[in-house]
């Protein structure tokens, strides 16, 4: 079973170059093997293949990306399905985002349509050559925790700068990898951090680059503490939730609400969150998008859980915040993260039905 992320790279990817003001993209094969010989590869060899697939000629070295970390990243996953294909997962939402982020960056934007084939095509081309996992009914006996996937990972590359400046003809590149469970299992427990996340008139609406090193730092420090997870409060006040480390937020509350904070230029639009809202809402539950202090998560939450692409829907046992501690359903998953965790990875992973048209078939 794939473990988080891994850099085992599928042999097949996607460039796109912008010039001459337009879009044009190519699909490129990575030097590779048969999967069952590579999975027999000793590590010195499997590590120099994998160095081999992570290089592009003609990617320059030097940046506006590397240097100044001015560039823009999407997730997104394919999930393999009982009749033995695999579906994405609403690659029309993330390629919007995509596009709002590179424009927001001040790059000529990614079209959604080339976004979502190009998609597509990366994990047919890597399914055709064996590159791609297979549904396994065991997956259902854990509600799929143990379930594996493609994850699929679409950035955008400047041309070579060195001085502070923007970027006019990016690159697009789209990878794919396997993966697994985000959150070791056995440590659900979150801490709120002193470290700020995202400032008004700052980038985080925005999937960028640059918005991550806080949160790597915040999620390192909270692990050092024996935490799974980092909340970040806001900076203006210090004390409404914003997001987890690399996660929307949600409380549900003893009135039967289920809230999470509001988007604005602080807080990612996540598809994962924009999902659940609507689960929720058609399962009858009150959603609400609001302010709500740590006070108040912390005084009237009786589930707290986080959610993406990466984390799914993952309940925190208990918050942290100032030296207080509170536990929320005596350390145990909730009923309601549990239902909405159920049919989010049901309509994932094919065992539920898909009436909404999330899934797209590659």
């Amino acid at each position: 079973m794939a473990k988080g992320f891994s850099l085992t790279m599928y042999p097949w990817l996607y460039l796109a170059k912008f010039s001459d003001r337009k879009w044009s993209g190519k699909y490129i094969e990575q030097p590779h093997k048969s999967p069952e010989e590579e999975a027999s590869m000793n590590d010195e060899a499997a590590s120099k293949l994998q160095t081999e697939r992570n290089y592009i000629p003609g990617l320059p070295l030097v940046n506006y990306t590397t240097q100044y970390g001015m560039g823009c990243f999407e997730g997104l996953k394919a999930f393999p399905q009982p009749d033995g294909s695999l579906k994405i997962f609403r690659p029309d939402e993330n390629g919007k985002r995509f596009k709002m982020s590179m424009e927001g960056l001040y790059m000529p934007g990614f079209p959604v349509d080339m976004f979502v084939e190009s998609v597509k095509t990366v994990i047919k081309k890597n399914e055709q050559i064996g590159f791609a996992p297979k549904y396994e009914k065991e997956w259902e006996k854990d509600d799929f925790l143990s379930g594996t996937a493609v994850y699929i990972r679409p950035f955008s590359y400047t041309e070579p700068g060195i001085g502070v400046n923007i970027s006019s003809s990016p690159w697009v590149v789209t990878i794919a990898t396997p993966v697994g469970a985000y959150f070791a299992p056995g440590n659900s427990g979150a801490t709120t951090t002193k470290r700020v996340r995202a400032t008004r008139y700052g980038t985080g609406c925005l999937k960028t680059d640059s918005n991550y090193v806080i949160s790597a730092l915040a999620k390192h420090e909270a692990m050092q503490e024996g935490y799974m997870e980092a909340v970040f409060l806001d900076a203006l006040e210090n004390k409404y939730l914003e997001e987890g480390s690399s996660s929307n937020i949600f409380c549900y509350l003893k009135n039967g609400s289920l809230v999470t904070p509001d988007l604005g230029d602080t807080i990612l639009p996540g598809v994962t969150r924009k999902t659940v809202l609507k689960i929720a809402s058609d399962f009858g539950i009150k959603t609400e998008e609001r302010k709500i202090s740590i006070d108040e998560a912390m005084s009237d939450s009786v589930e707290m859980f986080v959610s993406g692409t990466a984390a799914g829907i993952t309940f925190l046992d208990s918050i942290n915040h100032n030296g207080k501690k509170v536990v929320f359903n005596n350390g145990k998953m909730g009923d309601v993260a549990k239902k909405l965790l159920l049919k989010l990875k049901g309509i994932q992973y094919g065992k539920e039905e898909d009436k909404y048209g999330w899934m797209f078939k590659v």
